[in-house]
């Protein structure tokens, strides 16, 4: 039944567009009257008791002019597998906003699927499609003019872009001439992809793969394989797949048709058919996280496994109606109030290093002056240790997450935040929610935040996995600023990278770089780099990586050095920055380091463009000035060597007549190769064809504010404070 309680709910605000322009109350009635019968033509398959009675054209004029709440369902496409089960959410949530006396709307967005998108061209519309679907949510909500926004919230980009959209308006109605009332919201998750089982018949082929790489000598690849199927079998996983059977074509093992059938078997056995957001701790799930904590999301809808069910959808359209006439709930007051947890709960969770661009991007569009800065402030400011131990070899997935949710093993972000404020870490319980009550309201009752919170068997820990946690921003000698991961490299990473010299080997794009990787001939390759240095340089850098173990090179030492990680490299890609390329993602490549026994152990990736959230290892991204820009990672060369300083956040290129004298010394200045970088400078330019002039970014901030339109960035002047 409807809540009769909000049936006599009017929007204060002194202009109402339906009753002062006739056109569109002209026309937008027949929408509303078709939504609605839809949907309960729809709803009736799960639920016959559903009947909005007789809908007529004379009540939706009425309820119009007399500003009834008008809110628009927002949804995205079903050639997404996230919204593949939107139909029944959607109607579920017309009926009820009827009911509850509302003007109910539907609009629909496209959402680049990222998985799709990655490896090709499509990776360069995938972030120009974050501020592109924040226009189009802008448009809509602003061209009809509704109050408040009812979101099936996706993946990936879509979660950030509607709020930003949705941020924008609530800016723009500020305005003192404007008359209009703020923007309210609540965001509903797509419900978890469950991950496939690779059938016995893929299992033999790859055993049969393993065996000849061991009869070839390989044994490496035999156990970079063995190690890719111990992970739940996703489009993640199937990406290194694809890295390591191309290896495998490479050497002999196979041919292209017997690759091609693996991999076709593995896709067909990858996605169950209800869709969803995969359940790697990706974009995808880190975006959901990120809404979460923001406050956006009511409770019961976090983790959801399947569609709604009726009585979780009726909770949450009547969250959102409990908001309205609430300025404090207004969606940039809710932004405001939370990013500080937002921050936290990110570092906590060890979410993926693409929300460095979201988190600030929809800040600046709600108006408020932050970037990469802030977050390191408040990272600062507050460390949090990581309570998040997902893992997809462990069955740990956030599948299982959300199993552990409908079972009641935990409340998810609000056992996130009790147990961080359990663990003596600051979160501010004051902030409001969705809900309408404040976290620590939302918190009191939660005397055991995690049932078994000790186990293995749990994804989120009462007690902390580890001290270290989160992205951590790093500076230097040829940028502002980058970022890494540090949730995404092991413990023996941490500690050997810290302090640690680079030989770098540069690539002016990734298809290079994946070429490379999956080359018999790699290791020649990154050897004859060496054979070019300075011998005293090399020796000097072996000497340092190895603590003075060892303090000469040698020809047939070159594999054994790799592999104790004193011999280190450092891939850089670069060129493919926002104005560059659109930024797309490196996951390819960091794919093949990641399953690649010898590189893993010993090398970086470092680039101006970013990275898959699943990415894991020791993967540098997001540097700026890009190259397009002049950036010093443009400047770069095979042999220039590189100093990783962990723990004093510090990624700079040494000078090598002081490294010739055994000092460890950063450049000053970098060397001018203004030849260089200007053929690369053109070649950049010949390759941005490639991309649609219409999804160009060359109108946008730096990676550092969220590379937003500058239109959003110059009104981004309001202080958090």
């Amino acid at each position: 039944m409807a809540n009769h309680h909000f049936q006599d709910v009017v929007i204060e605000e002194d202009f109402n567009s339906y009753r002062e322009c006739i056109q569109g109350l002209a026309n937008e009635p027949i929408c509303v009257q078709y939504t609605i019968n839809k949907a309960w033509e729809t709803a009736q398959e799960i639920d016959r008791s559903l009947d909005p009675g007789e809908i007529t054209i004379d009540e939706i004029v009425h309820r119009l002019v007399t500003n009834r709440p008008r809110i628009a369902v927002i949804t995205g496409s079903i050639d997404h597998p996230a919204h593949l089960r939107d139909d029944i959410h959607i109607s579920l949530a017309v009926l009820r906003i009827w009911e509850n006396g509302g003007v109910p709307f539907v609009f629909g967005i496209p959402v680049i699927c990222d998985g799709t998108a990655q490896n090709n061209i499509g990776q360069c519309y995938s972030l120009a499609s974050r501020n592109n679907t924040a226009a189009a949510v802008n448009i809509t909500f602003e061209g009809h003019s509704y109050h408040a926004a009812y979101v099936l919230s996706s993946c990936d980009k879509f979660p950030s872009a509607v709020i930003s959209g949705l941020a924008s308006a609530d800016q723009a109605r500020s305005h003192k001439d404007r008359g209009q009332a703020p923007v309210w919201a609540v965001f509903i998750p797509s419900h978890v992809l469950r991950g496939g089982t690779i059938r016995q018949k893929t299992r033999d082929r790859l055993q049969r793969v393993m065996d000849k790489a061991r009869e070839n000598d390989l044994s490496s690849l035999a156990e970079d394989i063995a190690e890719n199927m111990r992970y739940i079998l996703q489009c993640s996983s199937d990406e290194a797949f694809y890295a390591l059977m191309k290896r495998s074509v490479r050497h002999g093992l196979i041919d292209d048709q017997e690759c091609r059938t693996i991999m076709d078997e593995l896709a067909a056995a990858t996605c169950h058919s209800k869709g969803g957001i995969c359940a790697f701790n990706g974009t995808g799930n880190s975006s959901r996280t990120l809404v979460s904590a923001l406050g956006l999301t009511p409770p019961g809808s976090e983790l959801l496994m399947d569609a709604p069910a009726p009585e979780v959808v009726a909770d949450c359209v009547d969250a959102l109606y409990r908001s309205l006439n609430r300025r404090e709930l207004s969606i940039s007051n809710i932004l405001q109030k939370n990013f500080a947890n937002a921050v936290r709960i990110h570092n906590a969770t060890g979410s993926s290093s693409n929300i460095l661009l979201h988190l600030p991007a929809l800040m600046r569009y709600a108006g408020f002056d932050v970037s990469i800065e802030d977050y390191e402030r408040v990272r600062a400011q507050t460390p949090v240790p990581e309570i998040f131990a997902h893992s997809l070899t462990e069955k740990r997935d956030t599948f299982v997450l959300a199993q552990q949710f409908a079972d009641g093993k935990h409340r998810g972000m609000e056992s996130l935040y009790r147990v961080l404020v359990d663990l003596g870490c600051t979160m501010d319980l004051d902030a409001p929610t969705m809900t309408g009550e404040t976290w620590g309201e939302r918190i009191r009752d939660l005397n055991e935040p995690v049932v078994n919170g000790t186990e293995s068997s749990s994804v989120i820990r009462t007690r902390p996995v580890r001290d270290v946690s989160g992205v951590e921003v790093l500076r230097g000698n040829f940028m502002s600023t980058s970022v890494v991961k540090l949730a995404g490299m092991s413990d023996r990473q941490l500690t050997h990278f810290d302090d640690h010299l680079f030989i770098t080997r540069y690539y002016e794009n990734e298809r290079l770089c994946i070429d490379e990787m999956a080359s018999p001939e790699l290791f020649e390759s990154l050897q004859g780099i060496i054979e070019k240095m300075p011998r005293k340089s090399l020796n000097e850098l072996l000497k340092y990586n190895s603590q003075g173990e060892v303090t000469e090179y040698g020809q047939d030492l070159f594999k054994d050095l790799l592999k104790k990680g004193f011999l280190s490299y450092a891939f850089v890609i670069a060129g493919q920055g926002p104005k560059a390329f659109g930024m797309p993602e490196m996951f390819a490549p960091s794919q093949g380091l990641r399953h690649h026994q010898l590189l893993e152990a010993s090398s970086l990736l470092i680039t101006d463009g970013r990275y898959s959230g699943v990415t894991k290892g020791a993967c540098i991204g997001h540097v700026t000035p890009e190259a397009f820009d002049g950036g010093g990672i443009g400047q770069l060369d095979d042999g220039d060597i590189m100093w990783l300083q962990i723990k004093k956040k510090h990624l700079d290129i040494i000078a090598t007549d002081a490294l010739e004298k055994g000092q460890v010394k950063a450049f000053a200045e970098l060397p001018l190769r203004q030849e260089l970088v200007a053929l690369r400078m053109t070649k950049m330019k010949d390759r941005l064809l490639q991309v649609a002039a219409s999804n160009e970014m060359y109108d946008v901030s730096s990676s550092e504010k969220g590379c937003v339109p500058y239109p959003v960035d110059v009104r981004a002047v309001k202080t958090l404070v």
